[in-house]
């Protein structure tokens, strides 16, 4: 039995009905829930990236591929882990999506706790790298309220200059610094300039 935190679907896409059908039966026996799919149309029809935890890509199949499916699933704001079924002669194909930032691949016939062991850690990196683009993007959203002077004023705070140092800088009023002081930590949702630091330090966006 699975001892990780509640996960999200994982998405299981293969032509093959005995492949589709086994995985879902194997996931199951460790409390995951999968979601299956026929084809990569059938997937994109419907696809929602905060879904999955996890997507298994059957490389070669019908129509869509499962290598041309991962570059669709890459032009959403957020990929989730992407491990890839590949036949022996599928192999270079897997190693260059993994370049492409494919989470793995893995052989057909595989062993059934290979498989788990690799989709468990997905699910759990999964939970991490959202967590990262999560506060990202609410970083970016914030950032994206400031004026032009608001992030003139936002640099020169994050190196430490005083306010009457940043309206010497910018000639302007120390009153007017004081505003422009206000209104980015408000908008940025901290109430200091070393929470705001430490803001956009954790979420990894770079300063203005």
């Amino acid at each position: 039995m699975s001892t990780l935190s509640p996960q999200r679907d994982i998405a299981i896409v293969d032509d093959d009905d005995a492949i589709r059908d086994a995985l879902s039966w194997l996931f199951s026996t460790r409390n995951h829930k999968a979601q299956l799919f026929a084809s990569a149309e059938e997937l994109l029809a419907s696809y929602k990236p905060e879904t999955f935890g996890c997507l298994i890509l059957d490389v070669r199949m019908p129509g869509m591929g499962g290598i041309e499916l991962f570059g669709k699933l890459q032009e959403y704001a957020y990929t989730p882990p992407v491990i890839f079924l590949t036949g022996h002669g599928d192999v270079p194909m897997a190693v260059a999506a993994l370049k492409q930032g494919a989470a793995d691949f893995i052989q057909k016939p595989f062993s059934d706790n290979d498989i788990v062991d690799l989709v468990e850690s997905c699910l759990s990196l999964d939970q991490l790298h959202r967590s990262e683009w999560q506060a990202r993007t609410a970083v970016d959203q914030c950032m994206a309220t400031l004026t032009p002077r608001e992030r003139e004023v936002m640099k020169l705070i994050l190196v430490g200059r005083l306010n009457k140092q940043i309206a010497d800088d910018l000639s302007i009023s120390m009153k007017t610094v004081e505003v422009h002081r206000a209104r980015i930590l408000e908008k940025m949702r901290v109430k200091t300039a070393m929470e705001l630091a430490a803001r956009l330090r954790d979420s990894g966006v770079d300063a203005p």
